[in-house]
């Protein structure tokens, strides 16, 4: 059957029915690097990690692409906040993206192109938009003209003149009107900037997508994700611009729902966001990426540390009906298969409700009613070898969905990251309490294992040989 997503920009469901046959080309918005990010903003990393996983496990070719915004207005104030440089808040927190998402499993994406190093995209962009009439420099800035696009505001729905009503002018504005937004922005001192036809500057925010998409996926490409707060302004003006310059851009926009705190939007400007690194030290990130999958991506999830609890424990009954199926392979014999017809349903109705607009919290009910198949049929005992291969593939079949199914085995021989860092502690104590032949002791028992302990200015470190 075919895949029916909701396209925002038409406001239904639609066939999804890509550029190029058994190829997806989707573009996700990435951060803006001037903080860690909190646990709305990996909502749609895990969302469209999954639905990219899901194209895959289908057998389509796809390339996926996420930017990240390295420079922008918050990311020069917060460098000004740490007696920083723009460049050096963006690596850092660029760093601290990869490190803090690093065990939510995402797939690598095939790029993630920056801002700053696509400078003559933006500019050449911005250039061809001026030359087809959309836009105009003023004092060193260039605007979109917006009323110069009778398209615009298709994304969102909205109406130009509902918009141009509820805008003001600000003292000394120098754009034609309030709605017109910013493609280059003159540079101010001490900023950051590039030079350009118009002078020194810098790019607007929206700008940036429509060039870097571009570049990767081509004039036109599949799917544009993102939070559903991107719809407007961001992608409406992505959009105009992208057709302003001539350009199909993206043909279905998928948008994930709000993460709440009391039903209020999780956000930074709020100050009601928990960053993912905190909540990472507290639930294991499976448990946070069932949590995040356990809701229809477009409705809301509102946050709490019970309900991740919840979560644990929900994902830790599944986990216990894949190891009862391990156990059972040990003891299964040949012989008449019985669970065969549930393998099949089950796989049936999971590609049934992943097909449906990604319904990832209608596949995960699918996971359970197959748990309880399961558990009922290892529990009756005289395991048959053919039904436990089947339903362990399909186990592997979820997992390679929505991965978290299966736990995953960290590289190493045999021991876990955890265990490493708690025997460094035991071994530091020991060197404390001068017991050189104990520290000499795990030192060496470790290098048996394949485990280098080096003792740095900084303090014990481990590697693996």
């Amino acid at each position: 059957m075919p895949i029916r997503v909701y396209n925002t920009k038409h406001a239904c469901k639609e066939e999804f029915q890509p550029i190029r046959p058994g190829q997806v080309s989707i573009y996700c918005c990435g951060p803006t690097t001037y903080n860690h990010i909190h646990l709305g903003n990996a909502r749609p990393l895990v969302v469209f990690d999954t639905i990219r996983r899901y194209f895959m496990w289908r057998g389509w070719q796809v390339k996926y692409v996420q930017n990240f915004t390295d420079v922008d207005d918050r990311i020069i104030r917060q460098a000004i906040a740490e007696n920083s440089d723009a460049k050096s808040i963006a690596e850092k927190y660029i760093a601290a993206f990869f490190a803090d998402t690093a065990d939510l499993r995402l797939l690598p994406a095939d790029a993630n192109p920056k801002v700053t190093e696509h400078i003559p995209e933006i500019i050449a962009l911005v250039e061809q938009i001026m030359a087809k009439g959309h836009a105009y420099e003023a004092q060193g800035d260039v605007y979109f003209d917006v009323r110069s696009l009778a398209s615009y505001g298709e994304l969102s729905g909205r109406d130009i003149d509902d918009l141009r009503a509820g805008a003001r002018v600000e003292v000394g504005d120098i754009k034609r009107d309030p709605l017109d937004f910013a493609l280059w922005k003159a540079a101010k001192p001490g900023e950051i900037s590039w030079d350009s036809p118009w002078g020194k500057g810098r790019p607007g925010w929206h700008i940036e997508c429509s060039a870097m998409s571009g570049k990767y996926l081509g004039d036109a490409f599949d799917i544009h994700g993102g939070g559903v707060d991107l719809v407007f302004p961001h992608h409406e003006n992505e959009l105009a611009q992208s057709r302003a310059a001539g350009y199909e851009f993206a043909r279905y926009w998928l948008h994930n729902g709000f993460i709440t705190v009391n039903e209020e939007k999780m956000s930074k400007s709020v100050g009601n966001f928990f960053l993912l690194k905190d909540i990472l030290a507290k639930f294991p990130a499976d448990v946070v990426r069932y949590y995040l999958l356990a809701t229809h991506y477009r409705s809301p999830v509102d946050f709490a540390d019970d309900k991740l609890a919840a979560a644990g424990r929900s994902l830790e009954r599944i986990r216990n009906s894949h190891a009862l199926l391990l156990e059972a392979k040990q003891r299964a014999q040949t012989g008449e298969p019985r669970l065969l017809d549930a393998v099949a349903q089950a796989r049936e109705s999971f590609i049934a409700a992943m097909d449906d607009d990604f319904n990832t919290a209608l596949a995960i009910s699918v996971v359970f009613d197959f748990c309880r198949e399961s558990n009922t049929y290892v529990a009756a005992g005289e395991p048959v070898m053919a039904d436990v291969e089947a339903a362990l593939a399909l186990f592997a079949d979820f997992d390679a969905v929505l991965a978290m199914i299966i736990p995953k085995e960290k590289a190493g021989p045999g021991i876990e990251n955890e265990l490493l860092d708690l025997i460094l502690e035991i071994r530091g104590a020991a060197r404390a309490r001068k017991d050189w032949a104990a520290a000499d002791l795990i030192r060496d028992r470790l290098k048996d294992l394949g485990v280098a302990i080096e003792d740095t200015a900084q303090g014990a470190r481990w590697k693996r040989l």
